[in-house]
């Protein structure tokens, strides 16, 4: 067993992700456009159906992997029954080897946890738990229509910690129409009072089809400018680093060892396998998602079917660009890599850029790698962009002269 490039021990066996995409909420919040629908009454044939599909990929579990990370994601997956969880459990570890130190993490709402399903998920082997709060402003949490309180997170993190959980994530959200920076400020020191562990910190995105972005079309409300919103992301950043965080991804800040190890597989292009409607996997650098439709996903399983909607092998370009976006985002790209691509003649384009980076103060170079800043963060995909074009010009002008 060997060590990386962070000097951790290296696997033997196949390190790979299970996601599991529960998809009900008791309701559906203004801002929210993950796949979710709002009639319980069809979750006893999803969970039916998930189990189903979690056998029909054996395959994967014989293929020398071995689990590394968990996610149940959602959707609301503390909606789910003690024996419905219980039963998805079962299925994955009949199916899957799982590392002894695998990461097990399920989202939770704060409105629909109880001591009886956290003690539940730990004598599972759950050990890590994220809580979509977003806010601990009851105003706010109206405008973002979830359906707790601030007593109710509060005591959801508090129970979470007496069942014996020490790492909990909280999600919270900025960039609130009219939200004032101290108001801002009030939800992260809170947030950091009750000794949470990571904080995934995201600005309001108005998707296009949900109630939010609706209202912003007819004028009802006014986001906040990008100068408004630049400035919350800076006090995001200096309040959660005065608090012992570090940023190790443009919304993730996390004490010492508690990053997401699950999030770092997907932006490390590591593998995975999904399973739920709308899900998402990659394999030996193929990806497929699976029908965004209980309905259609219930029936596809029912005649042994997989209820895939897409697939695609990536080519070596599409990889590339892969690991230039996701790896920009995180923890960094390694310099020589980027430069292999162009090769010599157009090395010199791509040094030249990284230089004006780092005299902007948006990346620094550190033992061969490419690491963003704080400020590089916040306009991580403007810079993405800068890099590509930058790549895809050397390669027209490879294939051209060839």
């Amino acid at each position: 067993m060997g060590t990386n490039r962070n000097g951790a021990a290296m696997r033997t066996a196949r390190p790979i992700g299970l996601y599991v995409h529960v998809p009900f909420c008791q309701h559906k919040c203004a801002y929210c456009d993950f796949y979710s629908v709002v009639t319980l009454e069809a979750m006893e044939r999803y969970v039916e159906a998930l189990c189903r599909e979690i056998a029909l990929r054996a395959e994967f579990g014989a293929a020398n992997a071995e689990v590394v990370t968990v996610f149940w994601g959602g959707g609301t997956p503390s909606l789910l029954t003690p024996a419905q969880v219980e039963q998805i459990a079962r299925a994955l570890s009949d199916t899957f080897r799982f590392a002894s130190d695998v990461e097990w993490t399920i989202e939770a709402n704060p409105g629909t946890i109880s001591m009886d399903k956290l003690r539940l998920y730990r004598q599972l082997g759950v050990n890590r738990l994220s809580f979509g709060v977003q806010s601990f402003d009851e105003h706010e949490l109206r405008f973002l229509e979830r359906i707790h309180t601030v007593t109710e997170a509060e005591e959801a993190i508090n129970s979470a910690r007496a069942a014996g959980f020490d790492n909990i994530n909280l999600d919270i959200m900025y960039a609130l129409p009219g939200q004032e920076p101290q108001r801002h400020k009030r939800n992260l020191e809170r947030a950091c009072r009750l000794g949470t562990d990571h904080i995934s910190a995201y600005s309001l995105v108005y998707e296009p089809g949900t109630p939010l972005y609706t209202r912003r079309q007819r004028g009802q409300i006014i986001p906040l400018n990008d100068e408004q919103e630049a400035m919350l992301y800076a006090m995001t950043v200096a309040i959660l680093e005065d608090h012992g965080f570090r940023q190790y991804e443009v919304s993730n800040f996390a004490r010492e060892g508690k990053q997401c190890r699950h999030n770092l597989l997907y932006w490390h292009r590591g593998e995975y396998v999904g399973f739920g409607p709308s899900a998402h996997s990659h394999w030996e650098n193929v990806r497929w998602s699976n029908v965004r439709n209980i309905h259609r996903y219930v029936e596809a399983l029912k005649r042994g079917e997989l209820p895939i909607a897409q697939k695609e092998q990536l080519s070596e370009q599409e990889q590339r660009t892969e690991y230039v976006f996701l790896g920009l985002r995180a923890d960094g790209i390694e310099l020589q890599s980027v430069v292999e691509w162009v090769g010599s003649d157009h090395a010199g384009d791509v040094l030249r850029l990284i230089e004006q980076w780092a005299y902007a103060g948006w990346a620094t170079i550190e033992q061969g790698w490419i690491h963003l800043t704080s400020a590089g963060y916040a306009i991580c995909d403007a810079l993405t962009v800068e890099l590509l074009d930058v790549l895809d010009r050397a390669h027209e002008a490879i294939f051209t002269h060839r």
